[in-house]
């Protein structure tokens, strides 16, 4: 009977230390694993940006050529034509609309 008495006795039982420990384990393992897959979406997020920012970097690098170069009529021709979809006033465009 004293082996029951001293198991009881005090403020904390061996059996509670244990499922405390248990729980705190288990607490900690799926906060690793929560802060782990955190990370990862993270790091695939900076990928994402850092491809996003070296797009641009090509884009503003072309675009300082341009700005450096004196031939800015034929850059702003190029883009009315191409980008804007516009065309010289004597201009004729046929379009296919038999494709549909």
């Amino acid at each position: 009977m004293s082996a029951k008495r001293k198991d009881s006795k005090g403020l904390f039982s061996k059996n509670l230390v244990r499922l405390v420990a248990l729980v705190s384990i288990i607490g900690c393992t799926i906060f690793v694993f929560t802060v782990e897959k955190d990370c990862n979406e993270k790091r695939r997020e900076i990928k994402s940006t850092q491809a996003k920012i070296d797009a641009y970097e090509v884009q503003n690098s072309e675009l300082r050529e341009v700005l450096e170069s004196d031939d800015l009529s034929s850059y702003m021709e190029r883009v009315a034509l191409e980008e804007r979809g516009y065309a010289y006033p004597d201009e004729r465009r046929f379009y296919d609309t038999s494709r549909d």
